[in-house]
Formats: C-alpha cells, structure tokens, sequence
C-alpha cells in the first residue's frame, strides 16, 4: 500500500514540482507578499530588505561549495574507490543498497550535517554496480538520512544555547548557557534518535519502488562520459612531458604534499585537544581539504580530483543569494519576529512545544538554516515561554525553554522533506552528468515527512526532558 502510495505522490511532483531555482523564486514572492499583508510593509523596505538579504549566506555558501568539493575529492582517491569497489562487492541488492546509504548518512550526518556528502558519493558508486536501483529513490534515502544532523553534534540550535556569552545572553533574554546535556542528552532528543535510526531505515524498506531497471542510473545519464572517463592518475601521467622537468617533479611531489600536510594534521590535533570536539563548519572544511591532499599524493592529482569535483555546484552558486533574499525579508521588515508572537498568542503551557515545532517548521522554507531561523524567530519564541511559565520555578522555566528550542529545531529540520534547498548538497555529487531534478526525488519524502510530522508532534509535547 505504502509503495502504491508513494507512486502517486511521485507522480504527482513530477508533473507539477518546477525545479528548485523556480521554487526559490516562487517563495520570494509568497514571502514578500506576506510581509506586505500581515506586517504592513511598504514596497520599497521590501525591495530594499530583500537586498541587503542576498549577501548574508555568501560565506555559509562557499562553505556549503567547498565541503561538497572537498568531500566528492576524497572519494575520488584511489584508496577511497577501492574500499568503495571492496564494500560493493558485499552489497548485492537493490534493498541492501538503501539500507545501507541511509545508515550510514544517519551516522555521519550526526557528526556533522556536512557529512551526508560522503553517503552521497557511496551512493552514486554503488548505482553504478548494483542493479535495478531506482536512483530517484536512492537519491530520497541518502536525502531523508541527512535529517538526524539535528540530534547530534552539529545540532545549531543546542550549540547556540550552550554558548558563552551568546546574543540570546547578551540580550538578556536568558540569563546564562543552558548545557547540551539538558537539550541534546535529554530523553526526548534520545527518543528522536532512536526514531531516525530504528524507523527511518525500516519505513524507507517498507515504501521503496519495485525493482524496475528503467530507473536505474544509466537511464538518467545525459550521456555515457561518466563510464569512459580516464583515471585521475592516467590523466596526470598524460599531462607529463616526455623529458625531465622540475615542474613535472614539483606537479606529483609527493614530499611536497609532506610538508603541507603535517603542519596542518598539527594544527587540527592542537584545535581538539583545546576545544574539545568542536567540529565547526570551517575545521571540517579544512580537515577534508588536507585528507584529500594526502589520499591523491600529488598537488596535480589533486587538482585534477578537484576540478572534476567543481563541475556540479554551480546551482549552488546562484541560488543561495536567492534564499539569503527570502531570509532578508523575513528578518529586516519582521515578518519573522511577528510569526513568533503569533506564536505567543495562541500557545499556552500544554500547547506550546507542538506550536514552536509548527513555526520552525513553517519558517525553514524562507529561512532553511538552523541558525538563521532562530536568531529570527527564537528570542520572540523564548520570551513567550517565559511569559506562558511565569509562575513556575527558574529551573523549569529552563526545561520550557529547552523543550521549545528544540521543538523548533526538529520543526525545521524535518520540512527539509518539503524543501529542495538542502537537495543541494546531494545533487551536485548523485545528479552530476544526469538530468535528475528535484521533482523526481520529493514525491517520495512524502510519506516519511508526514508519519515523521505526527511521530514528532507527540514526542515534542509528551516525552520528559
């Protein structure tokens, strides 16, 4: 039933879901229409916010680039495709397919929401080896595993309010860092753990296509290069001239890779042993960077892995400015604080989780960052908790607030299901020489999203934190 199901939605998106830069578009429009109507905002602070907008992701989007680049780099090294042809061998079937890519996207997506990148580049691989794949599918579970981050150790939202000396504390809006403990240790954020790793995997199993070998990766190839490329290191030998020279000793000097790559393994063992496992953006970047440096053994080869890896990501480049544009509306004309007191008005302090995981979710599709949603949405939303607990002690107040908090992180995160921005981090990897879109991969997400919704909506309001 839930197959026959899955098909219909599948359909469904396939005839009327434009692709993700038209959906960008569309929504910048429904945004700004909203600030018009319900914030009374002129035209012109709309135009005007909307611009100022497009230049607040320009540092989280070359990130975003850079980790998809360096991530693809690593797995096209030689070690790297031979664990991979290793670990194909063992896998043999469509099912085992799936199951394993959303395995592992849940584990390493709970490291770092970055991490799904290297799910993805299995993924890719094991479509090429593995027959009757359904690749839209395959695309969905690696997509749907990235969801977990929320849970786990790049968890934005938990982070920000362990902080030392954050904006929610300087603004007074708390009075001190509420520890990890209380919000990512909690039974309710071990619940939703549990959840993704246990039912995620089984429900993903129990809706998949039948085997069907017309959607299978090779009939989505815009043509057959992927199969006819030469290695990166035939490549490299080609470029060589047929005589000694120092710039061929110096392109594939190995020694040379040395003496970058040990400062760096340095500086990284210094950071954790003084941060702890702080795993940012940034030291992930770089980590990947010098990984995949050492693994091609060779500045050329590198380069080479390099630019192969660039040649997908230009969907990124021009349509996060787009997105920053919506999240400029949200935050300059205050569409997104008036959501929050909304939000106020109608919570009480039986209703209020369920209302804060509504918000966050609503709110992800014009701001789908974590971080970003709440330095919109969340002070107004912690203040309304304090107002709703009033008259209880400090200490419980601290749980409400954690308990919202949290509300809106899986809000948000899960109507990532609904929303292609993300796919942007698995489509320049899984869709790179195909004519996959977006519309071909969210009908299935359907399902999950909305049994994930009703599972998720009892957990934020009952389970104890």
């Amino acid at each position: 039933m839930f197959s026959k199901v899955g098909y219909i939605f599948t359909d469904f998106f396939k005839k009327n879901m434009p692709d993700a830069f038209i959906f960008a578009l569309i929504l910048t429009l429904i945004v700004a229409l909203s600030s018009f109507f319900f914030v009374g905002s002129s035209w012109l602070i709309i135009i005007d916010s909307w611009y100022k907008g497009f230049w607040l992701l320009l540092e989280f989007g070359m990130q975003m680039v850079l980790l998809i680049v360096t991530g693809y780099t690593i797995a096209l090294s030689p070690f790297i495709r031979n664990k991979i042809n290793s670990l194909s061998k063992l896998i043999k079937t469509p099912t085992q397919v799936y199951f394993t890519v959303i395995l592992l996207g849940l584990l390493v997506s709970m490291i770092s929401w970055g991490w799904i990148v290297i799910a993805a580049v299995l993924a890719r691989e094991l479509a090429l080896r593995v027959k009757g794949i359904n690749y839209p599918f395959l695309i969905a579970c690696a997509y749907i595993s990235n969801g977990s981050w929320v849970t786990g150790l790049s968890s934005s939202i938990p982070l920000l309010l362990n902080t030392e000396n954050n904006y929610l504390i300087k603004s007074e809006i708390i009075e001190s860092t509420i520890p990890t403990a209380i919000t990512l240790g909690s039974p309710l954020n071990l619940s939703v753990i549990i959840l993704y790793l246990i039912f995620i995997p089984l429900l993903m199993i129990l809706i998949k296509p039948k085997e069907d070998y017309s959607f299978e990766m090779k009939n989505y190839l815009i043509d057959d290069q992927p199969f006819k490329e030469i290695s990166i290191e035939k490549e490299a030998n080609i470029q060589k001239l047929p005589f000694w020279a120092l710039s061929d000793k110096l392109n594939n000097s190995f020694f040379l890779v040395l003496l970058i790559f040990i400062p760096a393994l340095v500086y990284v063992l210094f950071h954790f042993l003084n941060k702890g496992f702080d795993l940012n953006l940034n030291i992930m970047i770089f980590i990947f960077l010098m990984l995949g440096l050492i693994l091609h053994k060779s500045p050329l080869k590198y380069g080479i892995a390099m630019r192969r890896a660039s040649s997908n990501v230009s969907s990124i480049l021009f349509q996060f400015p787009f997105y920053a544009g919506i999240m400029g509306i949200m935050i300059y004309t205050g569409l997104g604080e008036t959501l929050a007191l909304k939000f106020a008005e109608i919570s009480n302090i039986h209703t209020y989780p369920f209302f804060a995981f509504l918000i966050g979710g609503i709110v992800n599709f014009a701001i789908p960052s974590g971080g970003g949603e709440f330095a919109v949405i969340g002070p107004s939303i912690i203040e309304a908790v304090k107002v709703i607990g009033n008259d209880l002690p400090p200490e419980e107040i601290i749980t409400m607030i954690s308990r919202a908090s949290l509300s809106v992180a899986y809000g948000e995160s899960l109507t990532n299901l609904l929303q292609p921005f993300y796919l942007l981090l698995i489509i320049p990897i899984m869709g790179a020489g195909t004519k996959i879109q977006a519309r071909d991969v969210m009908g299935y997400l359907v399902i999950p999203f909305i049994l994930l919704f009703i599972i998720q909506s009892i957990f934020v309001t009952y389970m104890p934190i």
